[in-house]
């Protein structure tokens, strides 16, 4: 089911989430932002709200679960963040940028520090600099923490503005008719405040993602470039405007008012780099995988060629790469990677994740281990490349060498769902059932599925080649999530009375 059906659904979880997360703010005393009389959402709620969030936005088939995606944005997004590192605010927080398969123009922030932005926002944006602006502003969201300042001075209205902040972030995004009625459930004063907060907060987010452009060395202008296509877009369409403007009001003194703040800054051309361009190919793929969707790609591609440019060409080629991947050419997506390496005039991530996709897919594991190894040596801290050599090791059959790189990975990244899974691969390669069903549990607790994980720990505890230290770890796992496990069923039963 894609996020556009299962927005009502999140809803309800969102607002039982929020009704338990809120449930102790009368009783503590909270920061206060803008006078004494308000009590806000303490930072360690905001990020556990955005983390539940997250855990059903990530089960979403739209959430775009591409680690060289993931690791571009998250690494152009935190190098924004680095730019001014107050931004991270007093609970500093580890932002954490996601792509979202959808073809509208949008991005949004969650409680907490998790942005996610519209493949369609990504092909939109015509330079690194517009991306910026897009991702500097929503940051700017989240380091006023607007979250906790819409619960308001009134405690009867808190889950109003926030239920609203939550499902804007999605429902608006996805259809501006039911973000709409997710707010006509509560009282219209409480509605008014929120719409009315909402653009200041917006020009407070522009001022301080201007100031992250500015000390990032980007072009400040990029984001009245790209405010003022999306204004244009919104007049020629009107009731269809983008939906970026659903649930980011843009209006022309919000633009005047930019104008004005870099009127007096000197122009600051920067380079966009050739990852940017890779990734958009990536993106524009990975949008629509349908048979047509790899049509009008291929169109766009080819069309992409003709420009005669070095960089286009390179991100041509690595795009028709993979759609020749999808439609199980592996020997004409080597050919094509290679082509757009040599365009690009040098080995980036994207490129070099691709070959090692091309070669596995290709039936040489071999040349694929070699290529993943002088990977990882380039980009030491990539984990889209440690989980493509795990891969590569078990698909060469050297299973053993597989797990203890694997176990040792598990302990430093004890967060890492795609670990965890790897890791029940090369059990279940070395034909260890207990193990192989001990990390199945570890993945679903991690995902937030903990009926799941108690079934995979039952399948483990019967193994027949389940060890008494083997049996123990299940002992104690399952004592953890069934505690854990009511624990959630009491906030929801809680959350649940009048």
């Amino acid at each position: 089911m894609s996020i556009r059906p299962r927005i009502t659904a999140l809803a309800a979880a969102f607002l039982i989430s929020a009704q338990s997360l809120l449930a102790p703010v009368a009783a503590q005393n909270l920061p206060n932002l803008g006078g004494s009389e308000r009590e806000d959402l303490s930072p360690v709620m905001e990020r556990k709200l955005g983390e539940q969030i997250m855990r059903d936005i990530r089960r979403d088939r739209d959430y775009l679960n591409d680690a060289p995606t993931l690791e571009y944005l998250n690494g152009f997004g935190n190098s924004l963040v680095t730019a001014r590192p107050e931004v991270r605010g007093e609970a500093g927080y580890d932002f954490f940028f996601f792509p979202v398969r959808d073809a509208s123009l949008n991005a949004f922030a969650l409680p907490g520090g998790f942005i996610g932005v519209h493949s369609g926002l990504l092909l939109a944006a015509q330079s690194e600099s517009e991306l910026a602006s897009v991702l500097a502003h929503e940051i700017g969201h989240v380091s006023q923490r607007h979250i906790a300042r819409m619960l308001g001075n009134q405690k009867q209205d808190m889950l109003v503005p926030l239920a609203a902040l939550v499902l804007g972030a999605l429902a608006a995004s996805k259809s501006p008719d039911l973000a709409m009625a997710s707010m006509m459930g509560g009282q219209g004063y409480a509605i008014q405040r929120q719409l009315n907060f909402s653009r200041d907060a917006e020009r407070e987010a522009d001022r301080v993602g201007l100031q992250i452009l500015g000390e990032g060395g980007f072009d400040t202008s990029g984001m009245v470039a790209f405010f003022g296509r999306l204004q244009n877009a919104s007049r020629n369409y009107g009731d269809g405007a983008p939906a970026y403007l659903q649930s980011h009001p843009l209006t022309t003194e919000r633009i005047a008012d930019i104008q004005s703040r870099i009127r007096d800054q000197r122009y600051r051309q920067r380079a966009d780099s050739i990852e940017f361009q890779l990734i958009r190919a990536r993106v524009r793929v990975l949008q629509d995988l349908s048979s047509q969707g790899l049509r009008d790609s291929t169109v766009t591609f080819e069309n992409q060629l003709l420009l005669k440019s070095r960089v286009q060409t390179a991100a041509a080629k690595y795009g028709l790469a993979m759609i020749a991947l999808r439609q199980d050419d592996p020997k004409k997506a080597l050919a094509l990677v290679e082509d757009a390496r040599t365009a690009a005039l040098k080995d980036s991530a994207p490129i070099a994740a691709l070959a090692i996709e091309a070669r596995m897919a290709a039936g040489q594991p071999a040349e694929a281990l070699k290529q993943a190894q002088a990977a990882r040596s380039a980009f030491p801290i990539s984990r889209g490349f440690a989980m493509q050599y795990a891969d590569a090791l078990i698909a060469s059959g050297r299973n053993d060498e597989a797990v203890s790189f694997l176990r040792d990975q598990a302990q430093l990244y004890r967060s890492d769902i795609e670990v965890q899974d790897h890791l029940a691969r090369a059990y279940s390669a070395q034909g260890r059932q207990a193990l192989q069903h001990l990390a199945l549990a570890e993945s679903y607790a991690l995902k937030g599925a903990l009926p799941a994980a108690l079934d995979q720990l039952q399948i483990a505890r019967r193994a027949s080649d389940a060890s008494f230290y083997d049996q123990s770890i299940i002992d104690a796992r399952e004592r953890e999530f069934q505690e854990r496990r009511r624990e959630e069923l009491k906030e929801s039963k809680d959350a649940r009375k009048p």
